[in-house]
């Protein structure tokens, strides 16, 4: 599989509790939920995994709501393209987890195996030019700011241990801003554009075809031991990351 992994690349707000993110329901679609992660075609990832470890100074400052999350710099990119370059090597990869109550990150780790197709979800994905140049496909999931707030209240209330004051701070001070920022210029790098995101079934099911491809695809290939052309073998490179994307 070495070389023939096809990512995808989601850039999508968050998901309240109890709702589907588009991930979550092309996965629904595909069937892939019901089966064993081992022998899954279909591998989903979070940019929330890959926060910073924090210095105790911003750990003293996110427990007041005081660091911003919201800002590239604070996801450890490095790790990101290494764990994105091993899934394109064929290689099982460990995927931090992060708690959101305390700002760390847990000592256990998710095991994510070799899959035909890997989707990764995340607000800053387009951001590095080195890392978005990674994906085949790229989708900006477009929702109203609205649905954001609402989203991102009931998510860190209910998962979070945030209070809503917290919460509305935090939105002013440096969600809002981030998103205009760093976030909304990226959208010109997608290839698909999704409004109204896991509402949006139409648009929903045309992406879901085009993975049921891929995966028929990846399926004749392993069966014939042959490449079937929808991917083709890259070469590990060292490339210097885009500050502003292109």
């Amino acid at each position: 599989m070495a070389g023939d992994t096809y990512l995808t690349v989601i850039l999508a707000p968050p998901s309240a509790h109890g709702q589907s993110s588009v991930c979550g329901k092309i996965m629904e679609l595909l069937g892939q939920n019901k089966i064993d992660h081992h022998q899954r075609q279909v591998a989903i990832l979070s940019q929330d995994s890959f926060y910073r470890v924090l210095t105790p100074d911003q750990k003293a400052k996110a427990l007041k709501g005081q660091f911003n999350f919201d800002h590239p710099d604070a996801f450890d990119n490095e790790l990101i393209v290494k764990t994105l370059w091993d899934i394109l090597e064929g290689q099982t990869v460990q995927i931090p987890v992060y708690d959101f109550v305390t700002h760390s990150r847990k000592e256990e780790a998710v095991t994510v195996y070799p899959a035909d197709v890997v989707l990764f979800e995340g607000i800053l994905m387009f951001y590095s030019q080195e890392i978005r140049d990674l994906f085949q496909m790229k989708l900006f999931v477009d929702t109203d700011a609205d649905t954001r707030l609402s989203r991102r209240v009931l998510r860190d209330i209910s998962e979070r241990g945030r209070d809503l004051e917290q919460v509305l701070t935090q939105y002013i001070t440096f969600v809002k801003p981030a998103f205009e920022e760093f976030c909304l210029p990226t959208k010109k790098c997608a290839d698909v554009i999704i409004p109204r995101g896991a509402d949006n079934l139409v648009a929903i099911n045309l992406i879901v075809q085009h993975i049921q491809d891929i995966l028929n695809g990846g399926l004749t290939k392993r069966l014939n031991g042959s490449l079937n052309g929808y991917g083709t073998p890259r070469k590990r490179q060292v490339s210097e990351s885009s500050s502003r994307p292109h």
